[in-house]
């Protein structure tokens, strides 16, 4: 795999919720399923991303089958030379995957939870993400690797047994909602601990794409990145946690532009942003001891649509979240 770009300094790393990458008459989901023709239509769709994205590295989220996705990288002359790793499939439920367009080092999923999480003496029952983590180990450039994770965290689609007979009761919807921020609590905590692994002392910057069904504000997305240490902390306990956040590509985004377009999902009329991009500190600008900086970030959104507006539908081979893609402009080898 050669490391040459077209512009050598830079690269772009993206993050992609396919929506449902089946292999054609294979049913999901228990009843759902794809004719050749949706199939087709939906490896069309996704290749023309491909080439408004054109991105060295792609998390992806609900991917079925991994010949489904191997044929769609095999059809588009940017990634037909790419590596295509796919995680764990746990149950019927789908599994993330990474495409690079540089050498994969080394990879590994995590399916378990490092740790159970106990509340005043009291373990929740979750052990297991509903989706596993992929990791992947990328040289970006020789002697230069970075490490990604891949998540797709539990949606705020309301968990309700299936004993329960009427699924419309609004205390059973509401009940059900809590289950799943409860579970994606959890996941979120666990994710961080696998995080924390890696970002302590750490050599490699590191980089999270995903789906991870909520707002970059909101709690649970807030317990991945870690919080910026308030303005009055002492220097020297500052230090300890700019070693330890990410930083979302969506806030240096915002810091170097009013301009906000940034939506990744639209629900009931809700624009939200559920998908997102986080880096290391050896990333970020105001970093002196940068190893590069995220320059821009930009959201592939245009085919989505707001049903509570228009008579309009999200075609079945769409996606029903945006894209985001982000670009980086490495300083290496200058200071690494």
């Amino acid at each position: 795999m050669s490391y040459h770009h077209q512009h050598p300094n830079l690269f772009k790393v993206a993050t992609f919720n396919l929506f449902n990458l089946v292999m054609p008459n294979q049913r999901y989901y228990g009843k759902n399923m794809y004719t050749q023709a949706e199939f087709e239509a939906k490896k069309a769709w996704i290749l023309s991303q491909f080439d408004k994205l054109d991105a060295d590295v792609i998390g992806f989220q609900e991917v079925f089958h991994e010949e489904a996705l191997r044929d769609v990288m095999l059809s588009h002359p940017k990634y037909k030379d790419a590596h295509l790793i796919m995680g764990k499939r746990k149950g019927g439920s789908p599994a993330v995957a990474i495409i690079s367009r540089y050498p994969i080092v080394s990879h590994e999923t995590y399916t378990e939870f490092p740790e159970q999480l106990s509340v005043e003496g009291l373990v929740v029952p979750f052990t297991q993400f509903s989706r596993p983590i992929l990791k992947a180990v990328v040289e970006v450039r020789v002697g230069l690797k970075i490490e990604f994770f891949v998540g797709h965290l539990k949606s705020k689609r309301p968990l309700i047994p299936e004993d329960v007979k009427d699924r419309y009761d609004p205390l059973e919807i509401s009940k059900g909602q809590a289950r799943s921020l409860l579970l994606r609590a959890v996941e979120a905590n666990a994710l961080r601990t696998i995080l924390l692994q890696s970002l302590k002392n750490r050599k490699t910057p590191v980089i999270v794409l995903g789906d991870l069904n909520d707002t970059h504000t909101s709690v649970t997305t807030q317990i991945i990145s870690g919080q910026t240490p308030p303005r009055h902390w002492p220097v020297e306990h500052k230090k300890k946690l700019w070693d330890i956040v990410l930083y979302h590509t969506k806030d240096i985004q915002a810091r170097q532009s009013s301009t906000d377009v940034y939506y990744t999902h639209i629900h009931n009329g809700h624009y939200e942003s559920l998908d997102h991009i986080m880096v290391s500190e050896e990333l970020v600008k105001e970093n002196p001891d940068r190893i590069g900086r995220v320059i821009f970030v930009r959201t592939f959104n245009d085919h989505i649509v707001d049903e509570t507006l228009s008579e309009d539908e999200i075609n079945s081979w769409q996606s029903d979240h945006a894209q985001v893609v982000a670009s980086i402009e490495l300083e290496y080898p200058n200071k690494i």
